[in-house]
């Protein structure tokens, strides 16, 4: 069953009641969203959220609440080993986005891996898995999946090999996953075409259990730019017919896919492009 969604918008006065009508306005089965801004730390508290009618009205339409992904907020810099108040400041918005998640009934939160900046790369893998250690708990009924980066800039987590360093210095690695994201990972210089042969390292050096969650954007650039530039789904250089036959692929078959398209004059593209690929068959965007 395809198990398609966007990121959706999350304000006041609904909240993820909100959300949720957003998203099946969409005709989507899966939702992504920020508990906040996603660029800093200020949340409302949870009482205000409006939790169980959003949650009622996904269930009423017959959809998973496994499938309501959460994203951490960018600001989240677990890699930074030159200011130790970033670390120690990314390791409390964390705790308190796992304990956010968890009161909405969700189970996958994505989590950006950081940017070592000038500091050491390994040392920087290190230390993003050491964060997470001393924040996760046995208790927690959370995965954390760490997304696949365009490696801008100094961003770790630029291939697998570095995502496979994190994971195996975390301690409960039942907890940890991975969201693989198309323009990232096509930034990054794989080559989607031959997206048989990507998950082929991707479960030779991960293992294909810990693919959580996917994020299908179509990218502005060409392979291995490593400039992470989204593009509306079939006007950009991966092109609609290999998403296509990504998010149609049967090993992905029961994993929730998220577009993060741009907007397009303020308007959303996601009713059409999930309309796309639900009916595997390319249309223009009406702009």
């Amino acid at each position: 069953m395809l198990k398609i969604g966007s990121h959706v918008s999350m304000s006041s006065p609904e909240y993820i009641l909100g959300s949720v009508k957003e998203a099946l306005a969409y005709r989507a089965n899966a939702l992504m969203l920020y508990t906040g801004a996603p660029q800093n730390s200020f949340r409302v508290p949870i009482s205000q959220l409006r939790i169980e009618e959003g949650i009622s009205l996904w269930k009423e339409n017959g959809n998973d609440v496994k499938d309501i992904i959460i994203h951490c907020p960018y600001i989240i810099n677990l890699a930074n080993t030159l200011k130790p108040e970033t670390y120690l400041s990314g390791k409390e918005v964390l705790r308190r986005e796992i304990d956010r998640t968890q009161a909405i009934g969700a189970t996958i939160m994505v989590l950006h891996p950081g940017s070592s900046l000038t500091g050491d790369v390994h040392e920087s893998l290190l230390q993003c898995a050491r964060g997470i250690n001393e924040v996760l708990k046995e208790e927690d009924n959370v995965i954390i999946a760490l997304e696949t980066m365009a490696g801008k800039g100094s961003e770790i987590g630029r291939d697998f090999s570095q995502l496979r360093t994190i994971i195996d210095n975390i301690e409960l690695k039942d907890k940890i996953g991975v969201c693989l994201d198309t323009c990232h990972i096509h930034d990054g210089g794989y080559d989607l075409m031959d997206f048989d042969g990507v998950l082929k390292e991707f479960d030779e050096i991960i293992g294909l259990d810990r693919l959580s969650v996917m994020h299908i954007n179509d990218s502005k650039n060409i392979r291995g730019a490593h400039k992470d530039r989204h593009a509306n789904i079939g006007y950009g250089e991966i092109g609609f017919e290999t998403l296509n036959r990504i998010v149609h692929h049967p090993l992905t078959d029961n994993i929730a896919k998220i577009l993060e398209t741009p907007y397009i004059d303020s308007k959303s593209p996601y009713g059409y492009e999930i309309e796309n690929f639900i009916n595997g068959e390319f249309r223009e965007i009406p702009l």
